[in-house]
This record gives structure tokens, sequence and C-alpha cells, in this order.
């Protein structure tokens, strides 16, 4: 399943939506480069929910690192793919500081996705499904020990226009909740039974592809409810009420993430998934808090925002109905899964655009902070999430899995790892006219 919403928390203060994680913690690490993602425990080890609020806990102090220069490479304005943009080689895989560990977790991922990689059409213009195969086949029989060689052996580097990245962080939240309402608790709504999905191809040809939300009002379709109706009880009778929310801030933060879980007083989980949103565009209020200078230095995270936000209940209150954008849920008997159908994995999955990262591909990222630094797989993707080397690197769930990616904004370079061979295979296909325009690929 797909679910929208993650924390894209970038300098910029750019909160946006995503699509998402599923919940799965990353694989143990030794290495102190990039924190693990603890284990859940069961519902009988876990303590009574906390009215506290663990988003305002600070975001972790990232370790600076230098990142690799990237090739020369040029980035071609309003291309819509990588294959249109142009690629050009990168370094040879050998020469990449790839981490036993952290490579052994990118293979496992690697071999998830590999089912989807060889039958799915590359969105990116880069791959068919072909290319993969022998990648693939590989990944069946070797050891997880082995895991850098066989990046070494199969894959080569390639980079997509100037190469320059720029990586936010998701994870799977967990709120505190009841079943029943209390005083200042806030409803986690199912969808609507009034909201109205219209595709607006089935009127005009032109407009295939397009959709709107509404509802109907006498004889007329019209905007659904936002934020602001909601919350004051625009829909109460016309959706269900899933279970209630302690801390309102925590909920919206939620519906950001689009998925995530829900701690009940008596100890029981509610896992909940986006179903569907009320239709209003989506407004990012980090950005709105940083133009208006109510963010100063250090609260340029989510635990910052957070923070602000329940230190100013009324301001804060109206500058997230600011975001008329109201995600609706619907409760999940399994974990979330990412865009390719697949559990998602804290520490080595990222969210990517296709039409420039394949999904399923491998990509190697030198950031200038250490924990966002390793080989990643593109496993899921992102309303937020849109263009060459933009990722959203994900850390499944706990507190943990907050900390880092509340804080993450890394910036550095971008590797994309295929097939070897296919840099040559993608040349000839453009010079038979079958990846499309852009502009000349360069050796």
């Amino acid at each position: 399943m797909r679910i929208r919403g993650a924390l894209a928390l970038a300098s910029a203060m750019a909160v946006a939506a995503c699509v998402g994680p599923g919940e799965r913690p990353a694989p143990p690490r030794t290495s102190a480069s990039r924190p693990a993602v603890a284990p859940s425990r069961p519902a009988s080890q876990r303590p009574a929910p906390r009215v506290s609020y663990p988003t305002d806990r600070p975001a972790r102090a990232p370790v600076a690192a230098t990142p690799l220069a990237g090739v020369p490479g040029i980035t071609v304005p309003g291309a819509v793919s990588a294959s249109a943009n142009g690629i050009v080689r990168g370094p040879a895989v050998s020469t990449l500081p790839l981490e036993r560990e952290q490579a052994a977790a990118a293979l496992a991922a690697f071999r998830l996705s590999c089912p989807s990689l060889v039958r799915r059409t590359d969105a990116s213009g880069l791959t068919i499904g072909a290319d993969w195969q022998p990648a693939c086949d590989a990944a069946g029989t070797v050891a997880d020990r082995e895991a850098v060689t066989f990046f070494q052996r199969w894959f080569e580097a390639v980079q997509v226009g100037d190469g320059r990245a720029f990586a936010t962080g998701y994870f799977i939240p967990e709120i505190a909740g009841a079943r029943e309402p209390r005083p200042g608790y806030a409803p986690i709504y199912a969808r609507p039974n009034d909201l109205i999905d219209v595709d607006l191809g089935a009127f005009v040809d032109t407009l295939a592809g397009k959709k709107i939300r509404g509802r109907v009002d006498g004889s007329k379709l019209v905007p659904y409810y936002d934020r602001a109706a909601i919350e004051q009880g625009a829909i109460e009778g016309r959706a269900r009420v899933l279970g209630y929310a302690v801390d309102p801030v925590e909920l919206f933060f939620l519906q950001v993430q689009g998925s995530g879980l829900v701690r009940m007083r008596d100890g029981s989980l509610l896992r909940i998934g986006y179903d569907t949103q009320n239709g209003r565009g989506y407004t990012g209020i980090g950005a709105l808090m940083k133009s208006r200078g109510l963010l100063g230095p250090g609260q340029s995270s989510m635990q910052g925002i957070v923070a602000w936000l329940h230190a100013h209940p009324e301001e804060g209150r109206a500058i997230m109905r600011e975001n008329k954008s109201y995600v609706f849920f619907r409760e999940l008997d399994d974990p979330p899964l990412g865009a390719l159908g697949l559990p998602v994995t804290g520490g080595v999955t990222v969210a990517a655009d296709p039409r420039f990262i394949p999904l399923g591909a491998p990509i190697f990222l030198s950031m200038d902070r250490t924990d966002a630094n390793g080989v990643w797989v593109a496993q899921d993707t992102g309303g937020a999430i849109k263009g060459a080397n933009r990722v959203d690197t994900f850390w499944g769930a706990g507190e943990e899995a907050r900390a880092t990616a509340g804080g993450m904004s890394a910036r550095g370079t971008a590797f994309l790892l295929l097939p070897v061979g296919s840099y040559d295979r993608w040349v000839a296909r453009r010079a038979a006219g079958g990846a499309g325009g852009g502009t000349t690929p360069r050796r």
C-alpha cells in the first residue's frame, strides 16, 4: 500500500507531503555513522502512553562529513526525466567508500526490489527490465558478507545532471491516543461519506489524469471542508472516528507523515494509514513560520517546530489551519508498504522521484553528514520528493528514528548505481531514438 505524507524537513523548513514508509526497523549496525532504529517492543512490555511530547526532544546532532565531488555534468531546466536531462559516468564503484554492514543491509533491500525492477517500466528512461536481470540473479546467491564486492562487481555509477543531492528524512510516528473522546483530544477521522472523487478526464479528454475532490451542495459540486472547518466540527456524523489523539499537534504531524501508530491508554495499538485527503492544497507550515521570524536558532527541525506550537497553542492552531489539507485514515492490519508494494527498511530505504531514479535501484549518497552516507535503495516515492538527486531517507519507527529523521537535512553528491553496461546500452538506445530527447550524452 502506498501512503502519503513525510517530513521533508529541509533547511528551508518546507514541511511537505510524501508517500510512505512501512514499519520496518533498521537492521542492527555497529557503525557510529548511522544510528540503528530500535526494534518495537511487544505491547506487554511497553510503558503506558505519555502525555509528554517526544517531538519536543532535540533532533539528533549531525556528525559533519565532506562529500565527494561530483563529475562535470549539466542540469537541463524543465527536464522531465533522467534520460531527458542526460547522465554522465560517475567514479568506479570500487573507489566509493562502501561500509560492509550498511552495504549488506542495502543488498537485502535490493533483493526484495528485484522482482519489480525486472518487470516494471522504468520511468527514468535509463534502463529496461533485462538490464537488471544479471545483477538480480547474482543478488539471490551472494552472501551478505560479500555485499561490498557484489556492488563493486555488478554495478557502475552514473550521475544525473550535476549530481547535487538534497536529503531529508521521514519515519513512522507513534502518538498517544484513546478510544473515547476527552477534552482537548482530537478525533482521528476515517474517510467521510460525503467526500467525492472526480476524474476530470471522464468529462474532458484534455484533462485525462486530472482529479479533484469535493462534496455536493444542492446541485453543485463544491470544494470539501478545509482543515479549520473539519476541526470545528463540520464533518461530525459524516465520518467514522477511529480513535482520539491526545495531542492535536502530534496528529497534525502524523497526517503529514501519512501513516503511524496510535498507542491507546490501555496499551493496545492502532495502526493507521492514509486513505484519502480533502482535496485542498498542502501548505508547509515550517516555511510560513520561518518567513514570519517565529523560529529562532536551533528551531529549524521538526522538533523545533513542534516545541514552538506547544509553547504557543492559540497561534499554533491558527498556523496549522493555514495548511488547509486534511488527511483521512483507515485502519491497517499489516504494516504499510512503500511504493513498490514491498516492506521498507529504516536506514536503507529512500523515497525518490521515479522519473529520475528507477524504483528499486541502489543510490550512493555522499553527503555533508555521516548518517546520510552510503548505499540506499529507492523503494518509495513522495509528493514533495521531485526532481533529480532529491531523496527522503527513511528511518523506521521509534524515538531514535524520530530524532534522526526530524532533523535530517543533508547536501552533497548522489551517484545512481546501475547494472554494469547500462550507460552504454542507454547511449545506444538513445542513438536509436528509443530514449526520448535531451542533451547529448557525454562519456
